[in-house]
């Protein structure tokens, strides 16, 4: 059988402050009651099956989440598919066929505002439910001070309010993408971009020019600028783009993954009336970029 354990449960999509907390006292729980610690996650966010609203774009794609919950976690962590036939289950038959008899649950901690299973249920109830399955039921402590969520900190990012996003996940939003073709533009124009692609359930910032560090393949560590939107001064009605000028490089990264880190907001997307224009407006976007940089890096 496996060893007895002490199990939280959540998405936990950007793994922030909050969940770090939780996580904390999860293994200082396993360790008091000697029992090993066990965070539960789901492969894909629950709304993708069930509600009426589409699924949000996410702060952290499975591996992304996965990869922070190696590095914040010493525990085990057991990635659930979210499927039809799991969202199905009650708490209770949750607890039974999933808690006890799978994992060899003993104690349960649940997040501060945290619910499972269909129909939900009050504090009570799980308690009530644990007790049926010899499983101890409590709510970890929530994190002081200004409320941290999963949904704050993606509604922050959506308006470029990148700091205090930053402020809440304990780390600096990025994003890992690969390098692919573009039309060659900033080159003509003295601002040679990288374009990225990325995961399309990735959740981008506001439209806009952002002073971010961008991590290269080899490991090495370069400011830039990066552009979210539409290219409105190149292209009518075009198509979202992603594309970083990274400074004091000009090396080749075609089909390459590189990391790009958020450090703030330089300003709005907008259409300029000529490239000589849009190129005196880069000029000044990379003095903002370089001083950001400077202050936070």
């Amino acid at each position: 059988m496996k060893n007895a354990c002490a199990v939280t449960i959540g998405f936990f999509d950007g793994i922030h402050r909050g969940h770090r907390f939780l996580l904390q006292q999860l293994k200082e729980l396993a360790e008091a009651e000697g029992l090993s610690a066990v965070a539960i996650t789901f492969d894909q966010h629950p709304k993708c099956i069930i509600g009426n609203s589409p699924a949000p774009s996410l702060l952290t794609t499975l591996e992304e989440k996965l990869d922070l919950l190696t590095s914040n976690f010493d525990g085990e962590v057991v990635v659930l598919p979210f499927t039809q036939e799991l969202c199905a289950l009650t708490a209770k038959e949750f607890m039974q066929s999933i808690l006890r008899t799978k994992l060899n649950t003993k104690h349960l901690l649940m997040g501060y505002n945290h619910r499972f299973g269909r129909g939900g249920g009050s504090p009570e109830d799980y308690v009530m439910w644990g007790q049926e399955n010899g499983i101890f039921v409590n709510t970890a402590m929530a994190l002081e001070g200004e409320k941290v969520s999963s949904s704050r900190i993606r509604s922050l990012i959506s308006h470029g309010e990148i700091k205090e996003a930053n402020a809440m996940l304990g780390y600096r939003y990025f994003l890992n993408g690969t390098v692919v073709g573009g039309k060659q533009i900033g080159h003509r124009i003295g601002f040679p971009t990288a374009n990225l692609s990325l995961p399309k359930q990735k959740l981008l910032p506001q439209c806009g020019v952002y002073a971010v560090e961008v991590t290269l393949p080899d490991g090495t560590k370069r400011g830039g600028m990066l552009c979210i939107g539409h290219r409105p001064t190149l292209e009518k009605d075009g198509e979202i783009s992603v594309e970083v000028h990274i400074f004091d490089f000009d090396g080749n990264l075609y089909e390459k993954p590189i990391y790009v880190d958020f450090i703030d907001k330089i300003r709005e997307e907008k259409q300029f009336p000529s490239l000589e224009a849009l190129q005196h407006q880069l000029s000044l976007d990379a003095i903002s970029a370089r001083n950001l940089i400077c202050h936070f890096v």
